[in-house]
């Protein structure tokens, strides 16, 4: 499904296939980037790496000395001796315990990674520069084990490479810091130049911090391929083609079918601050609005291909893949349009619309941004209508239950949000999109919102108590005063003076002197001309 080029405001979540365990999905893409899987087993194997820590600090630094009676009187003498690295094994054990907890989110966890990462370099140099006897005339010690740590860590647990780039820094300054804290308490008696310094203790750790960050790159982008490459039932994800607030768009290919499609994944722990996870009932309401919606056959309806919940808990839909633009992005690349041609999209929605509210659904979403324009087969200015993932079944507000997309938030972009649905009321019907269709055709017809507005709440507070301004005052195509009328009666803030229905709308658009002026003829010349550059808009999810 093509999406619009309007910023981002109502979608929802990753595609993710974690592996079944008690570990649920806790994970927002913009922490870490990588999918809840990659992040379980990376969590895996910090606990592993934790344990081998530990495992190699007591074999290389305590083992040999516990042999024999003299070693370890010796090795407990000072506790410089013994302990930075009991205490570096201490917080291995500690990291390892903690990523086996299930009260710990997955991100969390990651960062008690980095956190370690830091304080087992820490520890690694504490425990080899604390007891070194370095003397002026004695051989330069040569990189330290931190170097090999480093590295390794950063492969073992993949983060955003800003992120590995900036605890690798934390890591290997270590060996310097340490090494000055022992030359200022006189246990080393080397005393370098500021030359032999930086190109000993501090250049060498630079490129170690390069080839980590570029280790980090490589395994953070096959992370990333591995989200691009998951199976969604049929069908694979192939380009990730927009993301918002709440989820993701992918054009995807079925894997028996030359068909493409789009996949728009919703998950609903990240929508309005709902808790992680699904309620049953929450996944019987999806699949009754997703059945509903499947049910529709309009032609300027989004074809709605198949839907399902992934392992993780996602929503998601599968859509017909459409070329063309979205009305919002017509307006701002083309001007304003004349009455015919708005006209000829308008009735159009309103035949997607009409049969929407039929079976009880309201759009609750009609904006530019969701009507879509293209050319479909062998027609032109074809349109459809975008983004029912916001409709509302009639039958569930009048049980009072709660929509799937409406918990907790009025939802709904502001700039074309109707007065009861900017007031909060829970009995609303078809006519609210009727207002919805009025703030398009105010869009088509002048290129200007019904209602400028410096901020979101105050063009909520417009919708709901402001008289709007004709749409012809506004602009200089020439406006009918019978098209100024019926925008403005869409506009209506009392939804019984709008029309009351798509179908009346529609045929009152009929109604209108020039209806019908804009033929197949005129659309096929417009795409003619246009058509380079409407191919290839930037798809983003509305």
């Amino acid at each position: 499904m093509a999406m619009p080029s309007n910023p981002p405001s109502s979608l929802a979540g990753t595609l993710i296939l974690p592996q079944r365990g008690r570990r649920t999905s806790r994970f927002r893409e913009s922490t870490h980037g990588l999918p809840d899987d990659l992040l379980i087993q990376s969590a895996k194997r910090l606990r592993i790496s934790a344990l081998l820590y530990a495992f190699v600090f007591f074999m290389a630094g305590f083992f040999p000395d516990l042999l024999s009676a003299e070693d370890r009187a010796e090795h407990f003498s000072r506790f410089s001796n013994w302990g930075p690295g009991a205490i570096g094994i201490l917080i291995a054990l500690l990291v390892a315990a903690l990523t086996r907890s299930s009260r710990i989110s997955l991100p969390t966890v990651m960062n008690i990674g980095l956190a370690f990462e830091v304080a087992g370099s820490y520890g690694i140099a504490a425990a080899e520069f604390l007891t070194m006897e370095l003397d002026q005339g004695a051989p330069w010690i040569g990189l330290s084990w931190v170097a090999a740590f480093t590295i390794l860590f950063t492969v073992v647990v993949p983060t955003r490479p800003w992120r590995a780039l900036v605890s690798a820094l934390a890591a290997v300054s270590s060996v310097p810091v340490i090494i000055g804290i022992a030359m200022s308490t006189n246990t080393i008696g080397f005393r370098p130049t500021p030359s032999q310094f930086f190109f000993g203790l501090v250049f060498p750790y630079l490129l170690v911090v390069i080839m980590a960050y570029v280790g980090a790159r490589v395994v953070y982008n096959l992370g990333t391929e591995v989200s691009r490459s998951r199976e969604l039932g049929s069908y694979r994800l192939v380009e990730h083609l927009g993301q918002g607030g709440m989820g993701e768009v992918w054009r995807a290919e079925h894997r028996m079918l030359a068909r493409p499609a789009a996949i728009k994944l919703i998950r609903p722990s990240l929508t309005a601050g709902a808790p992680a996870g699904i309620s049953v009932e929450m996944r019987r309401r999806f699949e009754r609005e997703a059945q509903a919606i499947a049910s529709l056959r309009s032609p300027h309806t989004i074809n709605l291909f198949d839907f399902g919940v992934a392992p993780d808990g996602s929503f998601y839909y599968v859509m017909e893949l459409l070329q063309g633009l979205d009305a919002e992005t017509l307006v701002q690349r083309f001007g304003p349009l004349p009455v015919t041609r708005t006209i000829h999209i308008l009735r159009q929605v309103c035949h997607s619309l009409y049969e929407a509210n039929a079976c009880g659904l309201v759009h609750r979403d009609i904006k530019p941004a969701n009507i879509f324009l293209c050319r479909y087969g062998q027609e032109f200015d074809f349109v459809k209508v975008l983004d029912f993932g916001l409709v509302t079944a009639l039958d569930q507000e009048a049980d009072g239950a709660a929509s799937l997309t409406r918990e907790h938030s009025i939802r709904g972009t502001p700039a074309f949000i109707a007065p009861e649905q900017a007031l909060g009321q829970t009995t609303i019907d078809g006519r609210l999109d009727i207002y919805g269709i009025g703030c398009v055709a105010y869009w088509l017809l002048t290129g200007q919102l019904v209602f400028p507005a410096e901020t979101p709440m105050a063009a909520l507070m417009h919708h709901a108590h402001t008289k709007p301004v004709p749409p012809s005052a506004r602009t200089e195509v020439p406006i009918p005063e019978a098209m100024d009328r019926l925008v403005l009666a869409c506009l209506a803030k009392n939804p019984a003076d709008r029309p009351q229905s798509a179908k009346e709308l529609s045929k009152q658009l009929g109604e209108v002197a020039g209806a019908g002026a804009w033929t197949e003829d005129e659309a096929r010349r417009w795409w003619a001309l246009h058509e380079p550059a409407v191919v290839g808009v930037k798809i983003e999810p509305s």
